[in-house]
């Protein structure tokens, strides 16, 4: 993925915000060199990623307190039938019966790694079969 292959209002979502775009970039880079299939749409509040429907999400959320957060940072959202347990998730909810909701909130590149694309394929699996 080249930066022009970002649409005009995923690059608007991040106006004002360099350091988190880099990180949404790598994001996109790292989902495409992972083999996960889907769509990005960039609404007001998140960049959905779609198959049939939405798996996941990068946002600016503030999962963290603000002495907690890393700057820049990004909030990786996704959706799987389980909680999955690490100490990387920031939040974690149960939205509906067997459908939790994750939060992760990214500071490098690097925190962009095979567990997280792991768990975005699973995320984009368990929407495909709603």
């Amino acid at each position: 993925m080249k930066p022009e292959d970002l649409t005009l209002d995923e690059l608007m979502f991040f106006e004002g915000n360099p350091g988190a775009l880099t990180l949404y970039e790598a994001l996109r880079q790292r989902m495409e060199e992972a083999g996960i299939p889907g769509t990005f749409q960039a609404k007001k509040s998140q960049i959905s990623f779609l198959n049939r429907h939405i798996f996941g999400a990068a946002s600016l959320l503030k999962v963290l307190r603000a002495k907690d957060r890393p700057n820049p940072y990004l909030t990786v959202t996704f959706g799987l039938d389980h909680r999955a347990d690490s100490p990387r998730i920031h939040g974690a909810v149960e939205a509906y019966p067997h459908r939790w909701t994750h939060h992760i909130m990214i500071g490098r590149p690097e925190e962009l790694d095979g567990q997280l694309m792991e768990w975005l394929k699973e995320a984009s699996l368990f929407a495909a079969q709603k």
